[in-house]
């Protein structure tokens, strides 16, 4: 029996049709979140809703991750991603080195617990001042 076996390699040379059925297995895995790829040569991948929307794709923070190697949580400042949070990492060779990089909106950073923290404390300070808010008056217990 001689069966050829179906492979999909991802280089530093890929494209974005190579890197296609990957990208689109990883959209698939996180319910259809958008997801971008490219490899260190060419542009890349956007998949967005189930569809590739772009086959050229390439945007800021995949190629930093490209030239610096390292794995990104940011807002981008420009682009079709511009103010949401993403993830970006790099694919890495057997020594260690950026051949490519894979990005997702980062639906964890949307909450980010610290931030809403230190504004729902300045909130409480605006409202109440100094004092401890609510009143003792206030509290539900002092409702019933």
């Amino acid at each position: 029996m001689d069966m050829a076996m179906e492979q999909y390699i991802i280089s530093a040379s890929s494209r974005a049709r190579d890197l296609a059925p990957v990208m689109m297995c990883v959209h698939d895995l996180l319910g259809h979140l958008p997801v971008t790829a490219r490899s260190r040569d060419h542009p890349g991948i956007r998949i967005e809703d189930g569809k590739v929307i772009d086959e050229a794709y390439t945007g800021p923070i995949l190629e930093e991750v490209l030239a610096e190697n390292v794995v990104k949580r940011v807002r981008p400042p420009g682009g079709p991603y511009m103010g949401i949070p993403v993830v970006v990492a790099p694919v890495r060779d057997g020594e260690g080195r950026a051949i490519g990089a894979i990005g997702i909106v980062d639906v964890t950073g949307i909450f980010d617990l610290a931030s809403f923290m230190e504004q729902s404390a300045e909130i409480r300070r605006q409202v109440c001042g100094r004092d401890p808010c609510p009143l003792p008056t206030e509290s539900p217990a002092a409702k019933r």
